[in-house]
């Protein structure tokens, strides 16, 4: 006679009183596979979830970001330049800030959290040089750059060089802010060499990045403007009437350091060094940049 299951564990498993032993542990051998197959999925996605975890750790550990602090008129080179050099170096994202180079250089004494700083003048760079706030080891000139006077492409203004700014119909000159804007310091060199500053300073409109200078001239906003002439060759809105002599001004080089409170020095120093590649140096020049000697 077959044995039969008559307890309360026969009810728990869900079976008749009166099942057969042997269906029974047929059931219960079918639920523990089941059971086994089911763990063995739950086993695995836990360990598949526990490994991405980890490696996107370890991605997220490697990837690093750094601050480019440049001068204005480098931006359109360095964002060229960015993509290359990402590629070059997948751990390595760069971020830009991009200013008058006394403003960066000020957010850099207040503490900003920069890795590399490009200024459009020795004066910033000095500056920084002095509170110990740069790399030395990492300074260095990097590019030059020339000055020109521009005025709207569609100007009917008889401008054709720096003396013309005295002309009674010449109204507003756009010119950079010297004491924070590179450009504006080597503005009034030429200016005042040239033995015209006093005359026009009344006409002066003063600009918080050589940007805003271009801008205003394109905008009809400035007669004229003195600008570089990479920024210049950017713009279908302004044309160049005259380039100041190199003995008229301090010579305009851009300088490039890492800075000593660099939270990614490595990194920092990989993409100083790129900049002085060739890669990077035949977008500088593409640009209108002259390469430092």
């Amino acid at each position: 006679m077959p044995q039969t299951l008559d307890t309360d564990f026969g009810r728990w498993i869900g079976c008749d009183r009166n099942i057969n032993i042997d269906r029974l542990l047929s059931i219960l051998m079918k639920r523990r596979y089941f059971l086994a197959f089911i763990g063995s999925i739950v086993l695995s996605c836990l360990l598949s979830l526990r490994i991405n975890l980890f490696s996107s750790t370890i991605a997220t550990a490697q990837t690093q970001t750094i601050l480019v602090s440049a001068a204005a008129s480098l931006k359109d080179a360095l964002e060229e330049i960015k993509p290359g050099f990402e590629k070059a170096h997948s751990n390595i994202k760069v971020n830009y800030n991009f200013g008058a180079s006394g403003a960066l250089q000020r957010q850099i004494e207040q503490g900003a959290p920069v890795d590399v700083f490009l200024s459009a003048a020795t004066k910033q760079m000095d500056a920084l040089a002095k509170a110990g706030l740069i790399d030395t080891s990492t300074r260095r000139k990097l590019l030059t750059n020339r000055l020109v006077l521009i005025v709207s492409k569609n100007s009917n203004l008889k401008i054709s060089d720096f003396p013309s700014l005295t002309n009674s119909n010449v109204q507003r000159i756009a010119v950079g802010e010297p004491r924070s804007v590179p450009v504006g310091q080597y503005s009034e060199e030429v200016l005042k060499n040239l033995g015209i500053l006093e005359q026009i300073r009344p006409k002066l409109v003063l600009a918080n990045s050589v940007r805003h200078v271009l801008a205003a001239v394109e905008t009809g906003n400035a007669d004229a403007g003195i600008v570089y002439i990479t920024d210049a060759k950017i713009s279908d809105q302004v044309k160049v009437v005259a380039t100041a002599a190199n003995n008229l001004h301090s010579p305009i080089i851009y300088r490039m350091a890492v800075i000593k409170a660099s939270k990614n020095p490595q990194a920092a120093k990989t993409f100083a060094q790129y900049l002085t590649r060739t890669a990077a140096k035949n977008i500088f020049e593409k640009f209108g940049f002259g390469i430092a000697r």
